[in-house]
Order: C-alpha cells, then structure tokens, then sequence
C-alpha cells in the first residue's frame, strides 16, 4: 500500500505540472483540431487526443504538452492495476475502482464529464464554448485522482489479512518454501525414526568429502552411518 500512496503522490506531482500549462493544452488541441478540419465535436477521448498527437500534431510545444496529458494518463491505468492487485475489494472499493478503469480508458466518452468544487479546471476555460469542448477532458485527471485517494482512504481501513501480496515473484517463492521446506523436514525426521545412530549426532558429524552424500537437517548438520532397522 506504501508503494501505491508513493506512486499517486509521483503522478499527482507531474498533474499539478500539467494543470499549471492547461491553457497551453487548449491551443494545442484547438491546433489539431484545425488541422484535422474537426472543429464541431469535442475532444471526448483520451484516444481522439492520441490520434490528434499522432496524426495532426506539428508543433513541437504542443506535441510536449499533449504526451505529457497522455503519460499521465498511461501512469493512471497502470495505478488502476496495481490497486486491483492489492487486495479482493469490498464493494466500495470495488466501485470506486471500476470508475477510474473507466475514466482512463482509451475510448471512454468523456464530454459530459465536469469536475465540481474545489476542482477549477472548467472554470479557467474561456467560454461556454471551450466549456463545451474541452470541459470534459479537462476534468479527466483530477476526477480520477479524487477517486484514487477516497479508494486509499477505504482501503487503509480494512484488515491486513485482506492485503495480498503485489509481486507474483515473491508469492510463488513463497509458495514453493511453504511447500518444501516442511516436506523436507519430514523426510528427515522419518528417515531418523528408522535409524539408530552408533554414537550421537553431534559426535559423529564430520564435514568432510565422504560425508556429502548424506541426508541434511534444517540447519546445514549431516547425518550419516547409520544401521537402518
């Protein structure tokens, strides 16, 4: 959960970035927007703002600033897969989790979306027409991040015995000790249950070239010439 908080505090960084240029956004949308003869629909996608950048971008600040939208948005989606990763869910979080899935989706229609107060994104756009384009992308981001934190914030409440573990490395390693170790142990406390030793273990053990084909106990200690019944 630490690395999830540091990771939204990373992204929240670069929006507080992207929104201090939110007017530079506008004129670079508003420029592809002419050059792709597409002045009547809004910007109602973070795919129509990738095939804007890709297709009718020619300007070197415009295309920085629409990456820099889309990166944003890249780091949000993978957040939303991590967060998936951390636990089950209750159907809070659940809920709060599949709106961001959404949000971030590629081809999700964002027109209609309006951040509210204490969000001003909207509010800085000039006109009820730049309201009307580009009030719904704008209001993207910090929707997602308020949804984000409340996700968190419900999160944090839930027992630790919810939590799972992020990296499938470390639960298979995991997985393979719990399952081998203990057989291992057994196999050698069987293998002593037939045995009955000439001298005692400790006397007898000799870490030597001719002891190496012996069976080991937890701890590294050799066991050998012993009579089997």
């Amino acid at each position: 959960m630490n690395e999830a908080k540091e990771t939204l505090r990373g992204i929240e960084q670069k929006c507080k970035l992207f929104q201090q240029q939110q007017f530079t956004f506008i004129t670079a949308l508003e420029h592809c927007r002419e050059n792709a003869h597409d002045k009547i629909r809004p910007i109602s996608s973070i795919g129509q703002v990738q095939s804007y950048t890709e297709h009718h971008c020619n300007n070197a600040t415009d295309r920085r600033i629409l990456l820099l939208f889309l990166d944003i948005c890249s780091e949000l989606s993978k957040l939303c897969q991590h967060f998936e990763a951390l636990h089950s869910g209750t159907p809070i979080t659940n809920n709060l989790l599949e709106k961001c899935k959404t949000l971030v989706s590629q081809s999700n229609d964002l027109s209609t979306l309006r951040a509210k107060y204490p969000h001003d994104v909207v509010n800085h756009l000039s006109c009820d027409e730049a309201k009307n384009h580009y009030g719904g992308i704008v209001s993207l981001i910090p929707i997602v991040l308020d949804l984000m934190k409340e996700w968190i914030a419900h999160s944090e409440k839930l027992p630790r015995k919810m939590m799972q573990h992020v990296s499938a490395s470390l639960a298979g390693q995991g997985a393979t000790t719990a399952a081998t170790f203990p057989a291992q142990i057994m196999s050698n406390q069987t293998w002593l249950s037939k045995c009955k030793c000439r001298r005692p273990v400790k006397e007898h053990l000799k870490l030597s070239g001719k002891d190496k084909g012996f069976p080991s106990l937890p701890g590294g200690h050799l066991v050998g010439n012993c009579d089997t019944q």
